[in-house]
């Protein structure tokens, strides 16, 4: 049973037609007593529920029932009916524990998919206490291109296997080099969406200018440049997936385009006025600390909530040690059949070698240090020496001194400083050298007061 709670009987009629329709069972009731009066001995599959009860209209009366609601049914989801000026009283709601919030006039389609959602993620979060085993979960799932089978991976890879089916908005988040997008494309592959497109944007490398035609597409001469049309990452994910990698890097005006789309799933291309409809499922990710940047101000509250349904957060290899061999030895199949060399062997100490590594650039790293030893050494049994010689070239170059005691933070700041001597102070370059984007290296410039010589 769906509860409607709305003090408009034109909005019980509406809403109790529009889910008695796709077969629903529905309660209205139009007063928060009403409401409680029956989830004290009920409970429904979900709560529908408007902010606003009286002729005022803060939302404190519906946050107070929020509040209640979940006291009596604290596993029943809750998705609150708002007006799009008073987003913000859905981001207090979305605090308070609420899962979803639509705006009114509502659209009705967005509305069914926003309760299947719910349903969805309810009923798979009711079946997660059965963990599975790596060989449990390849037998259901395809985690093909994910390596290993650590504690730390296959916690993640039970969250993925649990929530891919749904179209619940998911935030990856986790250190660079760590496999975001791999898990973004783990959860497509898994969905029923699997068949439909899946399209990856760096939001980091697009500038501020060029967002709206990137991500909406745009007509024949809707500005100079404009000598064709162009069909925008929205539009070729329709039906499929949509992964927002570095959203972290957003700034504030594109994070207002984008929370728009996100939340009508409606979108207009340059130069051309017609509302056009999308029907993607957003995954996004960064190694930023959005929550901290919502504190900040640099990242909208708003937004935050909406994309990040779902979190996923991904271990640094330094957290899963034991899958090191498996890497290495993957990645080391792999540089030998790209360039036709034989099969190479790792000596125990070189494992042990490898395994001992801070790793400040995860898995990424090591791929990197593996197939760099495979193709300079020249050799079919790979010793310690052979990494010890690869490992202290870069460290003579590139590598951060990494003291006892140091901070993760300290170690970041050591890191770009050194980078920025090595390029020259070529902010591009540096990013580049770094794996992050321009607009993330800036923020971490300010954030540890570092000088930029011209």
């Amino acid at each position: 049973m769906i509860l409607v709670i709305d003090d408009d009987s034109a909005v019980r009629s509406s809403l109790g037609f529009l889910l008695k329709h796709v077969e629903y069972a529905v309660e209205a009731v139009a007063s928060p007593k009403e409401a409680i009066d029956v989830v004290r001995y009920a409970a429904p599959q979900l709560i529908l529920m408007d902010m606003n009860f009286s002729l005022t209209t803060s939302g404190e009366e519906g946050l107070t029932l929020l509040k209640q609601v979940k006291i009596f049914q604290s596993d029943v989801p809750v998705i609150l009916m708002t007006a799009w000026g008073s987003i913000s009283l859905a981001v207090q709601g979305m605090q308070a524990g609420a899962f979803d919030f639509v705006t009114k006039p509502w659209n009705n389609e967005l509305l069914l998919k926003s309760i299947r959602t719910a349903l969805d993620v309810t009923e798979q979060q009711k079946d997660d206490a059965q963990e599975m085993n790596r060989k449990e979960i390849d037998g259901k799932f395809s985690f093909d291109k994910i390596v290993g089978k650590s504690p730390a991976l296959m916690e993640v890879l039970n969250i993925v296997a649990r929530i891919a089916k749904t179209n619940a908005s998911v935030l990856i988040t986790g250190e660079s080099g760590t496999g975001k997008e791999l898990i973004a494309e783990a959860l497509h592959v898994n969905s029923a969406r699997k068949k439909e497109s899946f399209v990856k944007v760096n939001l980091g490398g697009i500038s501020q200018s060029l967002f709206e035609s990137e991500m909406f597409g745009h007509k024949k001469g809707a500005f100079t440049d404009a000598s064709s049309d162009r069909t925008g990452r929205f539009e070729l994910a329709d039906k499929g997936t949509i992964f927002l990698d570095e959203i972290g890097d957003l700034d504030l005006s594109c994070q207002v385009k984008l929370l728009r789309v996100l939340q009508d799933q409606t979108f207009e291309v340059l130069g051309d006025s017609r509302p056009r409809k999308v029907d993607v499922r957003v995954v996004s990710a960064t190694n930023c600390d959005l929550r901290q940047m919502v504190d900040e101000r640099t990242f909208r509250e708003d937004l935050f909530y909406r994309i990040n349904l779902i979190t996923v957060h991904l271990p640094s290899l330094r957290e899963r040690k034991e899958d090191i061999p498996l890497l290495a030895r993957h990645f080391a199949d792999k540089q030998s059949e790209m360039n036709g060399l034989s099969r190479v062997i790792f000596s125990p100490e070189a494992m042990d070698f490898l395994q001992r590594l801070p790793y400040p650039g995860n898995i990424r790293e090591l791929k990197n240090l593996v197939e760099r030893t495979i193709l300079v050494s020249g050799r079919e049994v790979l010793g310690v020496t052979d990494f010890e010689n690869q490992y202290q070239h870069r460290d003579d170059s590139q590598q951060t001194v990494i003291r006892p005691g140091m901070t993760l933070e300290e170690i970041e700041k050591q890191t770009i400083l050194q980078a920025l001597e090595r390029c020259n102070n070529n902010v591009s370059h540096v990013a580049s050298s770094l794996g992050i984007s321009r607009a993330a290296l800036y923020r971490r410039i300010e954030k540890y007061n570092i000088t930029v010589k011209n």
